[in-house]
């Protein structure tokens, strides 16, 4: 079983922690976001794992098949559509989601990409604005962290 994490963070208050685990049939996606505003959430891994200019560097979602953008259950998607998270009155997103799209090794693998939380709901791609069969229109980037192996050890260079 192999263990990946992305520690979330922007320019407010919004910060949280995501831990995707395989399985070896699938990918299981659990995370704890807050200081968000209550409702839904566009929620995304996105191609490059750069946030030297914050969340924006992070590139487009990530698509290696060129595919449209849609919902986690749509056979047409990005392999970084990952729908929406919900927070509730306190700000707060704790969700899991579980996904066979997405993996955490080989050729699409997703170390060293970025997960992003965005400001809007995500339509899935079916919004019908001009932004929905690229990014779902799912408003700004809240916070965003790159995604690493878990407990994986710190080299340093002297």
């Amino acid at each position: 079983m192999t263990k990946l994490v992305a520690v979330l963070k922007g320019d407010g208050a919004v910060k949280g922690t995501v831990v995707f685990t395989d399985d070896g049939a699938a990918t299981k996606v659990e995370g704890t976001i807050e200081g968000l505003a209550p409702g839904k959430h566009g929620f995304h891994i996105h191609e490059f794992g750069d946030n030297t200019n914050g969340c924006i560097s992070a590139g487009p979602h990530f698509n290696p098949a060129g595919k449209t953008h849609g919902a986690p259950e749509d056979e047409e998607r990005h392999v970084g559509d990952l729908g929406n998270v919900e927070a509730g009155a306190d700000g707060i997103a704790k969700f899991t989601i579980t996904d066979n799209l997405i993996q955490v090794s080989g050729v699409n693998s997703i170390v060293g990409r970025s997960v992003v939380i965005h400001a809007d709901i995500d339509d899935l791609g079916k919004g019908g604005h001009e932004l929905s069969k690229t990014t779902g229109n799912a408003g700004g980037r809240l916070a965003c962290g790159v995604i690493g192996v878990a407990n994986a050890p710190v080299i340093a260079r002297l």
